[in-house]
């Protein structure tokens, strides 16, 4: 005959609060993905902008399976980003010669701690999940980008639009605030403005930007798909 112990007792009972909890846990993320998906579907009313001609400005969406980025020319519509990313915030500032931004808002832990996905840890996400006000602004100096339909999508704007998307950009970045060496020698790390949280995303910020320049998009976009099935 098996004996019962107290301490048999006790680790039964530390099994169902566990599973318990994982299983909370699950309900959260499944609620969260199936919320994230229904306010994604829904178009958000945008400012009417002027229809994109002759003197359109092209930019473009990158999107990984976590993050998403609004890819700039340097110098388009009278705006010059040069002043912003400078060639001396870079490990190697031949690569300041590239024509192009690819510039992100994120969480400040997330973002320099996980380069790569293997890089991704519980605690951080947590952590960012939760909500942060450190956040920054990561910017990569690229050469012309093409559009493939899949990781980069082009987006035609006109100079009205595109200085919209430019003022919201700006008014995420901390002017003056400290600069980080980023991933590798082409990029780099500013200071921002604005909470993280599992509310306010990187691609949340992505799909508002975008929206401050009347492209249609969803209601509420945390995740990069949530973004990238309007463009």
């Amino acid at each position: 005959m098996m004996m019962v112990t107290n301490e048999t007792i006790s680790w039964r009972r530390l099994g169902r609060v566990a599973r318990g909890a994982l299983a909370a846990i699950g309900l959260i993320l499944l609620a969260y993905l199936g919320m994230g998906l229904a306010l994604g579907a829904i178009p958000r009313t945008t400012a009417p902008m002027p229809k994109a001609g002759a003197d359109a400005v092209t930019i473009f969406v990158e999107s990984s399976a976590i993050h998403t980025a609004i890819i700039v020319p340097k110098q388009a519509a009278g705006m010059d980003w040069r002043d912003w990313a400078r060639p001396q915030d870079l490990r190697d500032p031949r690569y300041a010669g590239f024509p192009f931004l690819a510039i992100g808002w994120g969480e400040a832990g997330f973002f320099r701690e996980t380069p790569h996905w293997r890089d991704v840890k519980p605690g951080t996400i947590l952590h960012a999940a939760l909500g942060s006000d450190r956040t920054l602004i990561h910017v990569d100096h690229l050469p012309l980008p093409h559009a493939n339909g899949d990781d980069v999508r082009a987006i035609r704007l006109s100079p009205e639009a595109y200085r919209h998307l430019i003022a919201f950009i700006q008014a995420s970045w901390r002017r003056g605030g400290a600069h980080y060496g980023g991933y590798d020698v082409y990029d780099a790390f500013y200071e921002a403005s604005g909470r993280y949280s599992a509310v306010h995303t990187c691609n949340s910020w992505t799909g508002d930007a975008l929206a401050a320049a009347g492209v249609r998009m969803g209601w509420w976009t945390p995740f990069p798909w949530t973004v990238t099935w309007w463009l």
